[in-house]
């Protein structure tokens, strides 16, 4: 997949488009691309999926952004096994959030889109002017068909970034993973830190979240995937540890009788349960006392001895 960094500098050659945040890369998200692709395959035209970073809400309210699901090297890994063969990333900025519905029809245009595929909530344009049924109305006037995508139902309700966000937060993984198609975790490269598990005897992978806002956090059963590990069974901190004077949002993954050296290799962190939220203690004794706690209930979660 080739990313590429501006709508019109894709070539002189006819394209197919979808346009989206495409945060969590659920099933909908699936839908969209899957549409795209199939007009590639027909029409003999490369696919390109336009998105945005920062993404849109987080540039509209830089204090109090959304949780974000996927990090831009997360949303990277899952769109390229889709099949797309363009990633267009978009700085998100005051001059893209201007544009009017019109302007950005022109981007489209200069971009030699001749399909765009939008799914049924899509805005674009200052003050949302520009809708899916907005957009379908006026494609042909700039040399595009538009696409409209129904919404896909998952339990009766319509899978959206918000739902797997709510899902995530509350520690329903099963619905969340039915959302996503996927389990949900986070994927980061393991960096060292101050090496105070291994003192406690819970050596831990410390992973970085790289985002402004994290969906989920607490004490959770996870497994671990990549560096050579498959489902690894572990007990995972994704906070702040209050009781070290931490401000930053990292991920503590402790695996369960592992020897190995990870640092500097990139780990994926699937969540499994969700056993409490992050906590200060009386003391360090009160808080591995915890510890020992947590990690006996994450291996029952997991089925682990």
């Amino acid at each position: 997949m080739e990313l590429i960094r501006r709508l019109d500098s894709n070539s002189a050659h006819d394209c197919v488009v979808t346009i989206g945040g495409f945060d969590g890369i659920h099933l909908g998200h699936h839908a969209l691309i899957e549409r795209l692709c199939a007009h590639g395959t027909r029409l003999g035209l490369p696919t390109m999926l336009v998105s945005f970073e920062p993404l849109p809400r987080e540039y509209l309210q830089p204090a109090d952004p959304p949780p974000r699901l996927t990090n831009f090297r997360e949303r990277w890994r899952l769109l390229s096994s889709t099949g797309l063969e363009r990633l267009c990333v978009l700085t998100f900025s005051e001059r893209l959030r201007t544009l009017t519905g019109l302007q950005f029809m022109q981007l489209l245009q200069a971009a030699h889109a001749r399909i765009v595929v939008v799914g049924h909530d899509f805005r674009f344009g200052m003050g949302g002017e520009a809708s899916a049924q907005w957009c379908a109305e006026r494609g042909s006037q700039f040399g595009f068909e538009v696409d409209v995508i129904s919404p896909v139902p998952i339990d009766g309700l319509r899978v959206s970034s918000g739902q797997v966000r709510d899902a995530v937060r509350v520690g329903d993984f099963a619905h969340a993973r039915r959302l996503l198609g996927r389990p949900y975790g986070m994927r980061g490269r393991v960096r060292c830190g101050n090496r105070l598990g291994r003192t406690l005897g819970f050596p831990t992978a410390n992973v970085a979240v790289k985002r402004r806002r994290v969906p989920l956090s607490g004490v959770f059963a996870v497994r671990a995937h990549g560096a050579g590990l498959s489902a690894w069974p572990g007990v995972a901190n994704l906070g702040t540890r209050p009781m070290v004077g931490g401000t930053h949002m990292l991920l503590e993954v402790h695996l369960f009788d592992f020897s190995g050296d990870l640092y500097g290799r990139e780990l994926e962190v699937e969540f499994v349960a969700r056993l409490r939220d992050e906590a200060s203690f009386a003391s360090m004794d009160a808080m591995v006392q915890q510890m020992h706690r947590d990690a006996a209930q994450a291996r029952r979660q997991l089925g682990e001895r």
